[in-house]
């Protein structure tokens, strides 16, 4: 039978009652007033004898702990379907971050929406371990591991956000452990790679190495670049990191300036430095597939179709060891062959800001120039070929 008591020194009211599983309970109803703490003791009794009996669903718990938190703090309880939050969060993100992520973060929600299918339309709260856990294991069939860690992530930090906003009681994807990362496989590019390389770009492509080499930049970063981010009076690249949204201050190698001078000028400093992948600096996928087809040229990869793969067909692709990121991995590597610091390594391929990098003031703008220009000069490579 329910009662409730009071405790000493405590201003609440304590309910008594039995478990669903026969154990004795009692605690706070966090209620001063007796009718009120006797109330919400008969409820949790109740719902304690429909779990004896196996009679109790989700939807009657959730009703009655909903009418208790209303009572208790006189605010409704957070509530919501798991696809009615997750499209709202997604809304909130599209303001904080760039067209260029939210793609990949639209894409991570809809993958887990299209995998819980009715699902989704109940409470946020009851998307379960097992849920997840069932959810990564069928990516594995058709996604890459990288891909499938990255959805994870993403979604991940969805989940940390509802429970700030109450909307769950347990962060879920907390406790799923990620797809094994197994070995990086990406490496450097050796100096034969880049002379194949250069040999079959075209004077943008050119470019665009030239930059990926000498500034570690993202392939986006620098298809969206512009003449107003180049300085040729002090021999200086500025620009927004868009992942980071980081202002930097880049150093440009004097081969790099040298590429620079022989391209077309234009009146407008708004024009892009590199026309033909500037539409495309919002879709790496575009840019990745056509620097693969240059490294297929140049023989150092196998060539591949970029054609979904047709309905019933895996549609997962063995990774490549070597991408246009991997200039990022030769510039370190040639960093360290020269003896630069660690410290100034980061500076260069970590894109501090400016904030941060005003702490070495000039000592550190001298050593990142000098760093720069320590790198080998690669353009050198396809002159000697010829």
């Amino acid at each position: 039978m329910a009662s409730v008591h009071r405790q000493p020194k405590s201003p609440y009211w304590y309910g008594a009652f039995y478990n669903a599983d026969g154990t004795r309970s009692f605690k706070s109803t966090k209620q001063r007033k007796k009718t009120d703490a006797m109330r919400i003791c008969l409820e949790w009794s109740d719902l304690a004898a429909k779990g004896r009996a196996g009679h109790l669903t989700d939807q009657q718990a959730r009703k009655v702990i909903a009418d208790i938190y209303t009572r208790a703090n006189r605010e409704t309880l957070p509530s919501g379907t798991c696809r009615e939050y997750l499209t709202s969060w997604l809304e909130t993100k599209s303001l904080q971050i760039e067209d260029s992520s939210m793609i990949q973060y639209r894409l991570s929600v809809n993958t887990l929406l299209d995998y819980l299918k009715t699902k989704a339309d109940r409470n946020f709260d009851t998307i379960s371990l097992r849920d997840l856990t069932a959810f990564r294991d069928s990516m594995a069939k058709d996604k890459a591991t990288g891909t499938m860690r990255k959805i994870i992530k993403i979604l991940r930090a969805a989940w940390r956000q509802a429970f700030k906003d109450g909307m769950t009681q347990d962060n879920v994807f907390d406790k799923l452990p990620n797809p094994d990362k197994g070995e990086d496989l990406r490496r450097p590019f050796t100096d034969e790679e880049i002379k194949r390389i250069l040999a079959v770009s075209n004077t943008e492509w050119r470019g665009l190495v030239l930059f990926g080499y000498y500034t570690g930049m993202r392939i986006s970063d620098i298809a969206a670049l512009t003449w107003a981010n180049i300085d040729l009076e002090n021999n200086e690249l500025h620009t927004t990191v868009k992942k980071t949204k980081k202002p930097i201050t880049l150093p440009l190698r004097d081969c790099l300036t040298a590429y620079l001078l022989k391209l077309p000028s234009s009146d407008d400093p708004q024009s892009p430095l590199f026309p033909e992948a500037y539409p495309s600096a919002n879709n790496t996928g575009t840019l990745s597939n056509r620097f693969y087809d240059i490294m297929a040229d140049a023989g150092i990869v196998p060539a591949r179709g970029h054609q979904k793969a047709k309905e019933g067909r895996s549609q997962r692709r063995a990774m490549s060891d070597i991408s246009f990121h991997s200039l990022r991995h030769s510039a370190a590597s040639g960093l360290r062959n020269t003896g630069t610091t660690d410290a100034v390594a980061m500076a260069m391929l970590g894109h501090e800001s400016k904030a941060i990098a005003a702490h070495y003031t000039k000592i550190n703008q001298k050593a990142l120039r000098a760093a720069v220009q320590g790198l080998p000069d690669i353009t050198r490579l396809l002159e000697a070929k010829q």
